[in-house]
């Protein structure tokens, strides 16, 4: 295969949407993408359509019967196998040439060589530790992190290396704490803030069985996904790195926003004045939907 595979050829349909100039950039450039299975997973295989060169790929998971509603890369053949190595093999059949490094569960002791080897970050675990950590190391090394919220309509954010990150913005209580010595409640408060936010940003109350958010922010139910919208979330992030490589302004900040595909509309962040308005009315009605739910 790879012996009449042409790069060029590959790419020829490319062009027009970027430059010839462009997708040699393309072909140069390294992105680093932690988490391998629903938005990760969709970002990486449009990354590997749009003839990136190189992918640092990391899951510390195995793809199981339930990633196949909406994981890319899980199949009936791919079940029980590591998630980044099976990702890896399938990004080769869409591009022999692609030059693909996987990590497992021991990527966290290779966090400040993997993240200096790529020009930008894809946040794709939804663990909080392994996010804390590609943030602070991010911020240090001077790479732009792209990430999505837990929402239930697609999401987008870019986080620049000067940027507030999520856990100063959303106020997360993690300050000064390990990243890999956090305890329950913090982990616990800190989902909760991002609900918070995106409820108040965000029409996506509108859009879940909200009986069924209730006991995820409990913690007694997995996180709801769907294919349409993890699929959808994982291109505006491949977007948004592909922004970042050929140096073109990117169409979300730090906040970002939510691309509502019910009403055919782009949610941006409220007024700052009426978000903190709306924060303690948002809070109580999330912790009454949580307290039914709740163990």
């Amino acid at each position: 295969m790879s012996s009449v595979f042409s790069y060029e050829a590959f790419t020829t349909r490319n062009i027009g949407f970027v430059t010839e100039a462009e997708q040699r950039r393309l072909r140069l450039a390294t992105v680093f993408v932690c988490g391998t299975g629903g938005m990760g997973g969709a970002c990486i295989q449009a990354l590997a359509r749009a003839g990136i060169g190189r992918l640092i790929l990391a899951d510390i998971d195995r793809f199981e019967l339930s990633n196949l509603n909406r994981q890319v890369f899980c199949f009936a053949d791919t079940i029980g196998t590591p998630k980044a190595e099976a990702t890896r093999d399938l990004c080769l059949k869409i591009n022999p040439d692609l030059e693909v490094t996987v990590f497992g569960p021991d990527w966290t002791d290779h966090a400040e060589t993997l993240i200096a080897d790529a020009d930008v970050v894809i946040n794709g675990t939804d663990d909080l530790g392994a996010s804390l950590l590609l943030y602070r190391v991010s911020r240090n090394l001077g790479r732009t992190v792209i990430d999505a919220y837990a929402s239930p309509l697609p999401s987008v954010y870019v986080t620049r290396p000067q940027d507030p990150t999520p856990e100063e913005r959303l106020g997360y209580p993690t300050a000064g704490t390990a990243w890999n010595a956090l305890t329950a409640d913090q982990r616990s408060e800190a989902f909760l803030r991002e609900a918070e936010y995106v409820m108040v940003h965000s029409s996506s109350r509108h859009h879940v069985d909200l009986s069924l958010a209730g006991e995820v922010i409990a913690g007694t139910r997995s996180r709801m996904s769907f294919a349409p919208m993890v699929i959808s979330t994982g291109t505006l992030m491949a977007y948004e790195a592909i922004h970042v490589v050929l140096g073109r302004p990117q169409s979300a900040d730090c906040r970002g926003w939510f691309f509502n595909l019910h009403a055919g509309r782009i949610e941006r962040p409220r007024n700052a004045i009426v978000a903190a308005l709306l924060r303690p009315l948002v809070r109580r009605y999330l912790m009454r939907l949580a307290a039914p739910a709740a163990p």
